[in-house]
């Protein structure tokens, strides 16, 4: 079966001319400004959505050793992420690498990557992954390399302060590099092309603060700059039943506009309507009385006399009798 098509309709008004009725215009407004607080709370909801968790917030501003945030062989925790650490220890000559590409301010670079021991006589020794500087270009950070490697003072025990940072992911050189190229900070990756390990390995590394002055000195005579260590953000949790709501107040911002659209198209339509009712009465006064019942009338006038005797039969009593006609 067939569906009825819609209606057309033509001429005047037009139902951009309905829209732009003064009372339809207040009323767009009106729809606009609930629109407008339905979407404010969607923002509100949304913003509360997702929230910096304080009661678990880890203060990685103080100052604390290394070993009291980080357990040997084991990988580097949430709790230890990003806190700075203090150590000892020496470089060892020979087993710096660059890795590239880093960025450092904004900026591409190459990072100059160092090998400390630590622990040497006091207890277990242990080695540790530093990133020493940032260079502009891989050429910068080789002539820093060198340089670096040239300080007498280098492989001298030293304390170094920095950042205390997870691994990052692992990245496989491309083909047309050299397979012992670097791209990413990786423990595991940097020892295996140490010289020795001299125990234990880190899973995370540091990223050198220059303070003291044989620190200060290392950059300045390889024309490194310092790497930016910034604190961690917070943990953020994500509350999905504020999610949801959120999603609710823009679909009810939406329906309040489209609200206001229907309304004014019925009252068009209506208008509408209205019209082309009155035409068809208009036109039913002037084409006069319906011919085909006149027609029926002349042509049996049998049919019609009786037709208005029932018309004015008199009905029976309640006794059953017939009234008589008055």
């Amino acid at each position: 079966m067939a569906n009825p098509r819609k209606p057309e309709y033509l001429g005047e008004p037009t139902l951009g001319q309905v829209m732009r009725r003064p009372v339809w215009i207040l009323s767009l407004l009106l729809a606009l400004a609930v629109a407008s607080a339905f979407a404010w709370l969607g923002q509100w909801q949304m913003g509360s959505a997702i929230r910096t968790d304080n009661t678990e917030t880890i203060n990685t501003e103080e100052m604390r050793p290394i070993d009291e945030v980080d357990t040997l062989g084991k990988g580097v925790t949430d709790e230890a992420a990003g806190v700075l650490v203090s150590t000892s220890g020496r470089f060892v000559a020979g087993d710096s690498r660059i890795i590239a590409p880093r960025t450092n301010d904004g900026r591409a670079g190459a990072w100059v990557v160092g090998h400390l021991v630590s622990g040497e006589g006091a207890g277990e020794t242990s080695s540790l992954a530093v990133a020493i500087g940032w260079a502009p270009s891989v050429e910068d950070a080789e002539r820093a390399l060198a340089a670096v490697e040239a300080d007498p003072g280098f492989a001298k025990e030293r304390r170094l302060e920095g950042r205390y940072m997870p691994p990052d992911g692992p990245e496989v050189p491309k083909p047309d590099e050299d397979p012992q190229t670097m791209h990413t900070m990786l423990a595991p990756a940097l020892a295996n092309s140490w010289s020795d390990t001299f125990g234990p390995v880190r899973s995370g590394y540091l990223v050198l603060h220059p303070e003291g002055a044989a620190n200060a000195s290392l950059l300045e005579s390889a024309a490194l700059d310092a790497i930016d260590s910034v604190p961690p953000l917070p943990p953020e949790k994500v509350n999905w039943l504020n999610v949801f709501y959120a999603i609710e107040w823009i679909v009810f911002a939406g329906f309040a506009i489209f609200f206001w659209f229907r309304l004014t198209r019925d009252a068009w339509e209506k208008e509408h309507e209205l019209q082309l009712l009155e035409a068809e009465e208009a036109a039913r006064a002037a084409a006069g009385p319906d011919p085909d019942r006149s027609v029926d009338a002349d042509a049996d006038p049998a049919a019609a006399a009786q037709a208005a005797d029932q018309d004015h039969s008199v009905p029976p009593s309640p006794d059953g009798a017939l009234r008589s006609k008055p």
